[in-house]
């Protein structure tokens, strides 16, 4: 079996027993045939390749990448190399001391809560856009979904009187989220008014359509989101991430504990949740410092 069976191999494991994201999967692919690339033209495979070759390659990573993208490469070739010996092909792993370039937390961007008043206030909440707009972006605070998941959802996902929506995240995992009470009144009017106008007799299992009546897309909401944050005078940037950072920060500013708040976000480690701490904890510093007679 040459290289590019074995990797072939490794993806189509990565995909259906490990069951991680599309996105991921085809990142990793592009990473790895890179790597192949570099070992061939030095005359060596995956199978009788050395850390040394692997340290050389990952110093070559580090005039061309990211410390974000190294890290990705780096997974992908520490991934690869533990399915080679755990499925008997190599008998030592040559990956396996190999490091990673250490990462900088950075903080996500929240709105305050007057910010985002100001921009779930923008909708117009009559036109069938307005109500969608309006449904989705109360959705989008309400739960804290990812973007992949709101523009994800079915009608069949969403259950109005237990007041909870199901969704797939990362890795098709599913999980169940609650909704407040003005997610789920914004989310009946569209349902009622603007969506039926929007379809116009058509079939869709989606619950968000654009007003061609196809399924929103990404894209399509990241520019809805962006020029209802213009209108709103809101001067930092704003993307539909904004609104899920501010879900899980005012949640925990507001006394929710973190395994909770993990669970929502749907985040398979809660390390990836503390980041939010950090944030409430900067808040907070900041507001002493303003507010205290002797800072």
């Amino acid at each position: 079996m040459n290289a590019d069976q074995l990797v072939d191999r490794f993806i189509n494991f990565l995909r259906i027993e490990r069951g991680l994201a599309n996105a991921t999967v085809e990142a990793y692919s592009r990473d790895l045939n890179r790597f192949l690339e570099f070992l061939a033209a030095r005359g060596h495979t995956p199978l009788n390749t050395s850390r040394e070759e692997i340290n050389l390659y990952v110093r070559t990573l580090g005039h061309a990448l990211s410390p974000k993208s190294m890290a990705r490469n780096i997974s992908a070739i520490r991934g690869f190399f533990r399915y080679l010996s755990g499925s008997g092909r190599i008998n030592k792993n040559p990956a396996r001391l190999v490091e990673a370039p250490k990462l900088a937390r950075r903080l996500p961007g929240v709105l305050s809560g007057a910010e985002v008043e100001r921009l779930l206030g923008q909708p117009d909440g009559v036109s069938p856009k307005g109500l969608r707009d309006n449904a989705m972006l109360e959705l989008l605070y309400a739960t804290g979904l990812r973007v992949s998941e709101l523009v994800g959802l079915k009608l069949s996902g969403l259950n109005l009187e237990a007041g909870f929506v199901r969704t797939l995240g990362k890795g098709s995992k599913e999980r169940v989220v609650p909704v407040g009470e003005k997610a789920l009144a914004a989310l009946r009017a569209y349902l009622a008014q603007g969506r039926p106008r929007i379809i116009k007799g058509k079939d869709s299992h989606y619950l968000f359509l654009n007003l061609r009546g196809r399924p929103m897309t990404r894209q399509g909401f990241w520019k809805i989101i962006k020029a209802y944050g213009r209108s709103a005078g809101i001067k930092k940037n704003i993307t539909p991430h904004s609104l899920r950072h501010s879900f899980a920060s005012h949640l925990l500013e507001a006394g929710a504990d973190l395994r909770s708040v993990q669970v929502m976000l749907g985040h398979a480690d809660i390390s990836t949740t503390q980041i939010y701490t950090h944030v409430t904890r900067e808040r907070l510093k900041a507001l002493h410092e303003k507010c205290h007679p002797r800072p």
